[in-house]
């Protein structure tokens, strides 16, 4: 039975080269265990970029056959993505070895540091990582296990997604899509927002509630409605003046205010401290104040935050820009849920007088969940000189009900009358929409799950 970090020594990880798995690894190689994994994406003789970058930081890397797992090993790191039919987890249970989820092992991280969770619906990634920015430019020496990597890592030649960090403080994102949040018990709890996204509402609460009385501090963002219900203490909630949705007599801690965005820069008050900020949207200045008042009840004064956010040079797939070609802005996003599309095209939406949308959904069950929300949510936010453009959803395997199509949503918007387009086939977006591209436009790419969307930006780059 593993019960805590000391338990095991010799980890081996059935799936490494996953987003979470690799942050996982990475930490542990980090604080000087032994880390082994294989992952179905290796192949002998083909170069991966994650198993080089993994085995760059000591990692061994296997293909997933069969050949590489002992008895050497003392514990088998799973995720839900990982079938009990795998080779590898039907070798770790007749060798004895115990087998640990990716969630689980998390907690017990969790439970070695002063650890700080991020959780929500949206802006995990980016929160966390703005926090880790503000508390090592303090010089707290943070450890961090993300869901993406941060830019000024991966130009270390990293993955970015893990730090094991010398301090005591460890940044880490609450997953509640497959209700893992439940396990955490943090020092200090954060919830950013809460929308319709892998759950129903009710759902959603209840695992956030769970959360909360986890947490020996929890912060809410009062600017969201249902985030704000979950409130455990006014004073060191966050804010943006004038929303504030909860009637209280109490005053909120830490409120920002006096947003605006200038091309690819955005500027606000937080408690009349000024920032500034290298990014898009006024969903990062929501994220920049969630980090901002948790480092400041840690002890960073708020200046001090402020300066180290003007370094920050952003994540993965979040807003990523790609340059201009011919008046052209190609922007590349993470955004995979409604609430996140919409605020993707509207920080665009200031750069240039028109934002073309693309969108590759992933999954069937969670298209045909979100289906009314993608159109509500579309047409709310596009411009009449917006477009929004889809190819088929991305699947990823298994027995998925394939009753819905990308397609289905573009006729629902075209009947609200939104300039909306289907092209089943991504290979053949650029030269399907090349005539709607103008001098001062943005080509705004989003989606998520599929490991290719990066190699289909570069190639929508090269083809502008």
């Amino acid at each position: 039975m593993i019960r805590s970090l000391q338990d095991f020594s010799t980890p081996y990880f059935i799936g490494i080269a996953g987003t979470g798995m690799s942050a996982l690894a990475q930490y542990l190689q980090g604080i000087g265990m032994q880390v082994a994994g294989s992952d179905r994406q290796f192949v002998k003789g083909a170069h991966n970029e994650v198993q080089a970058k993994l085995m760059q930081e000591g990692i061994h890397c296997f293909e997933q056959d069969g050949t590489a797992l002992t008895a050497a090993f003392d514990v088998v790191v799973v995720s839900t993505a990982i079938e009990d039919t795998i080779i590898e987890v039907q070798q770790a249970k007749q060798l004895g070895i115990p087998i640990i989820h990716r969630a689980a092992l998390l907690s017990l991280i969790a439970l070695s540091k002063k650890t700080i969770a991020i959780a929500g619906t949206s802006g995990k990634s980016t929160t966390s990582a703005m926090l880790f920015e503000i508390l090592d430019r303090a010089g707290y020496q943070p450890g961090i296990i993300s869901g993406a990597g941060l830019v000024r890592i991966i130009e270390e030649g990293k993955i970015g997604n893990a730090v094991a960090g010398k301090g005591e403080w460890l940044v880490i994102e609450a997953d509640e899509s497959d209700g893992s949040i439940v396990q955490y018990h943090p020092y200090m709890g954060v919830l950013l927002n809460v929308d319709k996204d892998h759950d129903e509402i009710e759902t959603l609460l209840s695992l956030f509630t769970t959360f909360r009385s986890h947490c020996a501090h929890f912060l809410v963002n009062r600017t969201h409605p249902l985030a704000a219900t979950l409130s455990a203490n006014a004073a060191k909630d966050f804010v943006v003046r004038g929303t504030q949705t909860i009637e209280t007599n109490e005053e909120v801690g830490y409120s920002a205010e006096a947003f605006d965005q200038a091309g690819m820069t955005i500027s606000f008050l937080v408690n009349d401290q000024p920032v500034h900020l290298q990014q898009l949207g006024q969903h990062n200045m929501e994220n920049a104040l969630a980090a901002m008042a948790v480092a400041h009840q840690i002890g960073v004064p708020l200046a001090v935050a402020a300066a180290a956010l003007a370094g920050y040079k952003g994540i993965y797939r979040r807003h990523q820009v790609w340059g201009q070609k011919r008046g052209v802005w190609l922007i590349d996003d993470y955004a995979h849920n409604p609430v996140k599309c919409a605020a993707a095209i509207r920080a665009c939406q200031p750069v240039a007088s028109k934002v073309i949308a693309w969108f590759q959904p992933h999954g069937f069950k969670p298209t045909r969940f979100l289906r009314n929300d993608f159109v509500n949510e579309f047409t709310a936010v596009l411009r009449k000189q917006d477009e929004i453009w889809m190819s088929e959803i991305y699947y990823a395997g298994g027995a998925a009900v394939k009753d819905i199509s990308a397609g289905d949503l573009i006729n629902d918007l075209e009947k609200r009358g939104v300039a909306a387009f289907f092209v089943a086939d991504r290979n053949e977006l650029i030269k399907t929409l090349r005539a709607h591209l103008a001098d001062d436009c943005v080509l705004l790419l989003m989606g998520a799950r599929d490991p290719s969307l990066e190699t289909f930006a570069r190639e929508v780059w090269d083809a502008l």
